[in-house]
């Protein structure tokens, strides 16, 4: 397959890797509010107001994160490092029994009446099976899951565009996953990114972005942890095609990514400033190479040791997705690949192409850990 540098997005007017830049509002989470539950339509109108003022600061697109808890996480008690205001495994079903399928389907709707981009990013193959009855038709993966090859071995079967970063990863490990994607004739895009939460903005590496274009030739883009807009000015400025941001009406507000969000005002800011860039040659090359003489020129994709810190919660395992029974080849609707990987004990689910065809060699219980002991 010949992979485009720009990339169509079904049912839409909007592309990847054009001229224009393509600019998300991560709202990821932020319709949810406060430590205590509200209802199902309170979370509705939280997230159609944060979609309708993603709309009016110049959002091309709106990104949710989308939630299954039966094949993502373990009922294990874990608190990831960048949110102690609940366990994971609490925080994750939570956030699935807040939106059900009906949610996303309202939530695609209110989008379409609008006029912006609703896609999500699927936290685990179930979720992304949900969204695609909910008819995404774009997919984001996470930092924490572009190893999960169950999940992504499903968005590239939908035939739809995929969007991935790459924070918490080695270069060996984003190798992986492009060359995962392209034998299986994906279209998509990568983002750079850090995984801290907030990021200092001189710990962003936004060089990188010019080094993951010339590695990868793909539409490259910048996933944007800090709590300042120069940082995704820069990133225009140096040949970034998508900017992801996350948004919220306030970053006191209770939640995981709240604090690392821009309000209404300050993405209108950064939306307004990121069109006067893309068109303005001079412009460009001037910020681009202030920039450029306060960095060290290694540009190199590497993991920064605060960004490893979150790979034993985030990473997955494989597991059995249902009993499975000694003697039976090993398919993918058997296979789960689950967080917490520090206590999960099944394979790494980057694993997953050397699992299928496996024969199991005793029995597995739904959740059992798939091990090389337990096939042949």
């Amino acid at each position: 397959m010949n992979f485009e540098k720009e990339i169509k997005i079904p049912n839409s007017s909007l592309s990847i890797g054009g001229e224009k830049i393509f600019i998300i509002a991560e709202i990821g989470k932020n319709f949810i509010q406060t430590e205590d539950e509200r209802s199902a339509d309170k979370y509705l109108e939280n997230a159609k107001e944060l979609i309708r003022l993603a709309k009016e600061s110049g959002a091309d697109a709106v990104k949710f994160q989308t939630h299954n808890f039966e094949d993502e996480q373990l009922p294990v008690n874990v608190i990831s490092p960048h949110f102690k205001g609940a366990d994971r495994y609490s925080w994750v079903k939570r956030n699935t029994e807040a939106t059900p399928l009906e949610f996303w389907k309202e939530i695609k709707k209110y989008c379409d009446e609008i006029g912006i981009l609703f896609f999500s990013t699927p936290m685990s193959c179930g979720a992304a099976k949900i969204l695609n009855q909910a008819g995404v038709n774009l997919w984001k993966v996470g930092s924490g899951d572009i190893l999960d090859f169950v999940m992504l071995d499903y968005l590239a079967r939908t035939g739809k565009p995929i969007i991935f970063s790459s924070g918490m990863s080695t270069l060996e490990e984003t190798d992986a996953t492009v060359n995962f994607l392209k034998k299986r004739n994906a279209q998509f895009a990568l983002l750079h990114c850090v995984s801290k939460y907030p990021c200092p903005p001189q710990e962003l590496k936004i060089e990188t972005i010019n080094f993951l274009e010339e590695r990868y030739n793909l539409p490259i883009g910048f996933s944007d942890h800090s709590i300042e807009i120069t940082s995704a000015l820069i990133a225009a400025s140096m040949g970034a095609k998508i900017i992801e941001k996350h948004f919220s009406l306030d970053r006191g507000l209770w939640g995981a990514d709240h604090k690392v969000s821009l309000n209404p005002q300050e993405f209108k800011e950064m939306s307004a400033s990121i069109r006067r860039i893309e068109n303005n040659f001079i412009l460009k090359e001037k910020i681009a190479s202030a920039y450029k003489n306060n960095f060290s020129g290694n540009n190199v994709k590497a993991l920064q040791d605060d960004e490893a810190v979150f790979r034993p919660y985030f990473r997955k395992s494989l597991m059995a997705g249902k009993n499975i029974l000694a003697g039976e080849k090993i398919t993918s609707d058997m296979l789960y690949a689950m967080r917490p990987q520090m206590y999960a004990c099944g394979l790494p689910s980057e694993e997953y192409e050397n699992v299928l065809g496996k024969t199991a060699v005793k029995n597995l219980k739904k959740y059992d850990p798939v091990t090389w002991d337990a096939l042949k």
